[in-house]
C-alpha cells in the first residue's frame, strides 16, 4: 500500500460491502495503517455485507454499532446438514426433502419470529474457559452450547425453490443472533435439516447495503492515496443514532468532557444518551442517575476538540479534524 498515514488523524466510519471469503478482521488489518481501526460485529468468512470499520475515536463507540439490530438475505439449503452450519463445513447427514406447501412453510417460519431460543454454533468466536469454541470444535472437544435468547423481528421467505431444496429468506434480528443456527433450526423443524448456502448482510441499524463501498474499490483508492478514505468517512455519531439525543449548551459540554455530573431533575433515570453539543456536534455517551445527574459514560478526547460535526464545523463533533 502507500505510504502510511500513521499520525494524521481519521476518526469516522466506512461502511465497506464486504466480500466473500475474507474474514472481517483481515479487511481491519489491510487498512489499519491508516489509524486505529476495528470493526463493530464481525461477518463469516463465507458472508458478504454491511461491514461498518471504525476509526480513530469512533472506535470508543463500536459497541453501540454491535448492540443495533443487523439485517439479512440468506439461502438454505435443506435436507444437507454440516458442521459449521453453512456451506464450509463437511457434510454429516443428508436427508430426502419432500416438497413442502406454502402453509407448512410459514407454519415452521412463524415459529421463529418474535423473542426466541437458540443455540450458537459450535463453531464460533464465543468462549469457553477462554478457549474460542471454534477451536475447541476443531480439536474435536465436546462441550456444553447453553441456549440464550435473541429476538426475530422480521423472518419473511423470499423463495422456495422445491427442485433446488432451497429456501431464501429475509431476516431482521437482535444482536447475538447466528443466521447458520437459526437456518438449521428451520430445517430441523421441517424434518430435513440443512445449512446456510449464502449469506448477505444487509443493513447494521439503519445503515444499508445500498450506502457501502465496495472493497475492491476503496482499497485500490488507499493503495493509491491514504487520504482517500475522506471520500467515504461517515461521522462518529452515525453509530449511536438510535439511541435517545440530548443538546446541552457549550459550556455544559464543557464541562461534561472534563468528567462533571450536571443536575437534570426534569429527566428520567436513563442508561444511555448520546449527548451532543448546541449546533455543534457529536459530544458522546451519558446516563441519567437517580438523583437526577446526567453523568458522562464515554465521551470524545479532549484531542477532538475542533473537530468537524456532520452539519459544520464546531468544537466537538465527529468526522475528519479541521485544518488549521
Amino acid at each position: 500500500m502507500a505510504t502510511s498515514a500513521k499520525g494524521r488523524p481519521v476518526h469516522g466510519v466506512v461502511l465497506v460491502n464486504k466480500p466473500p471469503g475474507r474474514t472481517s478482521n483481515a479487511l481491519v488489518s489491510r487498512i489499519k495503517y491508516l489509524t486505529k481501526a476495528g470493526h463493530t460485529g464481525a461477518l463469516d468468512p463465507m458472508a458478504t455485507g454491511v461491514l461498518p470499520i471504525v476509526f480513530g475515536f469512533a472506535t470508543r463507540f463500536s459497541q453501540y454499532g454491535l448492540d443495533a439490530d443487523k439485517a439479512y438475505e440468506t439461502l438454505v439449503q435443506l435436507g444437507v446438514s454440516t458442521t459449521t452450519q453453512d456451506a464450509e463445513g463437511e457434510v454429516m447427514e443428508t436427508c430426502p426433502v419432500p416438497t413442502f406447501t406454502d402453509a407448512e412453510i410459514e407454519a415452521v417460519l412463524s415459529r421463529f419470529r418474535g423473542v426466541i431460543d437458540q443455540r450458537p454454533p459450535a463453531y464460533s468466536a464465543l468462549k469457553k474457559d477462554g478457549k474460542r469454541w471454534y477451536r475447541l470444535a476443531r480439536a474435536g472437544v465436546e462441550f456444553e452450547r447453553p441456549t440464550r435468547s435473541v429476538t426475530i423481528s422480521a423472518l419473511t421467505r423470499l423463495a422456495y425453490d422445491e427442485v433446488a431444496a432451497t429456501l431464501r429468506l429475509q431476516v431482521r434480528c437482535s444482536k447475538g443472533t447466528y443466521i447458520r443456527a437459526l437456518a438449521q433450526d428451520i430445517g430441523d423443524a421441517l424434518g430435513v435439516g440443512g445449512h446456510v448456502a449464502e449469506l448477505t448482510r444487509t443493513a447494521v441499524g439503519q445503515d444499508t447495503l445500498a450506502e457501502a463501498v465496495e472493497w475492491p474499490v476503496l482499497e485500490s483508492a488507499l493503495m493509491a492515496d491514504p487520504t482517500a478514505i475522506d471520500a467515504w468517512l461517515r461521522p462518529i455519531d452515525t453509530l449511536v443514532v438510535e439511541l435517545p439525543r440530548l443538546e446541552v449548551s457549550l459550556e455544559d459540554a464543557f464541562l461534561l468532557s472534563q468528567g462533571q455530573k450536571l443536575f437534570r431533575n426534569n429527566m428520567d433515570p436513563c442508561h444511555t444518551i448520546a449527548v451532543f453539543a448546541s449546533e455543534q456536534g457529536f459530544l458522546g455517551i451519558c446516563s441519567v442517575d437517580e438523583d437526577g445527574r446526567l453523568c458522562p459514560r464515554r465521551m470524545l478526547a479532549s484531542v477532538a476538540t475542533g473537530m468537524r460535526g456532520d452539519a459544520g464545523i464546531g468544537p466537538f463533533g465527529s468526522g475528519m479534524p479541521t485544518e488549521e
